[in-house]
């Protein structure tokens, strides 16, 4: 029998006596840090029938995803980008890709329309509604559900859904819808007519002006972020992100307006190369980039096309 003070002192423990070899086991204690308890894993100790075998290979992944669960930790500690996005409010880290690309290429101005495809977290939104205020819009998507930035619409759904996708084009083609409204004198009990219409007028701009939105081009900056679950295969995980490069691309080709533009997050491999001169044919300029504040050992990179024609 165990009792308390050897349970404290020991971590290991064997079952001895007259069970048959191939069923002895070993109990691992593992300390729980949500109670004053621990978890019990009945671990092979000498070989093991069939029946028993499995056991030994739970423990082993639960012990290796715990190990692996404090490096991600550790790293995030050490990490400067994700401890400033937490002294800036980010949603994630992955808002400097977004700002480090912006700053080189221009991507965004005021009052454009953005669609997010994959935008949870919302780190990406926050950037395109900062960069793209006052008057700017921004529609996040995402299968994922998940609390939006301030200032985002959003639609949950799988993109690739072809449903999905027309509502998300009926959303962007009336050009006030997810608008913030700019602070109004309606409810001032002085306002008067012509102050309105002069709120009205500074609030105005290309994006906006009737004359010059066209319903079906009605998008300035397409920002792709999706990605499937990763499998730790290559191959697998880099054909996977071409899937949804090509979805994106292809909504790019129905929504995007002239002179508009492609951010797209891809796994670098064998078929990037044929994606890059599709994104080509449709852009004037198309440029590859790995952040400075994308991790060395991430096999992640962004094409930007830039000035669809």
């Amino acid at each position: 029998m165990m009792n308390g003070s050897n349970t404290e002192s020991r971590s290991l423990y064997h079952f001895r006596g007259s069970a048959p070899a191939s069923f002895r086991t070993s109990l691992i204690f593992i300390p729980s840090k949500f109670a004053n308890v621990a978890t019990m894993l009945l671990v092979p100790s000498v070989k093991c029938s069939p029946a028993t075998q499995g056991i030994g290979l739970l423990s082993s992944q639960i012990l290796k995803r715990f190990s692996s669960s404090k490096r991600w930790q550790a790293r995030q500690l050490k990490d400067r980008f994700t401890r400033e996005a937490a002294v800036q409010g980010l949603k994630s880290r992955a808002a400097f890709k977004l700002l480090q690309i912006d700053e080189k290429y221009h991507i965004f101005e005021s009052g454009q329309t953005v669609v997010d495809l994959g935008y949870a977290p919302g780190s990406w939104s926050q950037v395109a509604v900062a960069r793209t205020q006052p008057h700017g819009r921004v529609l996040g998507v995402d299968i994922i559900p998940a609390q939006p930035p301030k200032g985002v619409s959003t639609i949950q759904g799988n993109f690739l859904d072809p449903n999905i996708q027309a509502y998300v084009r009926e959303f962007v083609r009336d050009a006030n819808r997810g608008r913030p409204y700019p602070p109004s004198t309606i409810l001032d009990a002085d306002y008067d007519d012509t102050q309105l219409k002069s709120g009205e007028n500074a609030s105005s701009d290309k994006q906006t002006d009737p004359k010059q939105w066209d319903c079906k081009y009605s998008v300035d900056v397409v920002l792709s972020d999706m990605m499937m679950n990763t499998s730790g295969i290559s191959f697998k995980d880099h054909a996977g992100s071409m899937d949804l490069c090509h979805a994106a691309l292809q909504f790019s080709q129905e929504v995007l307006r002239t002179g508009g533009h492609l951010v797209c997050k891809f796994y670098q491999g064998a078929e990037d190369k044929a994606l890059e001169e599709q994104l080509r044919e449709l852009f004037r300029k198309v440029h590859r980039l790995k952040p400075e504040s994308s991790r060395n050992e991430s096999k992640e990179s962004f094409f930007i096309g830039l000035s669809r024609k």
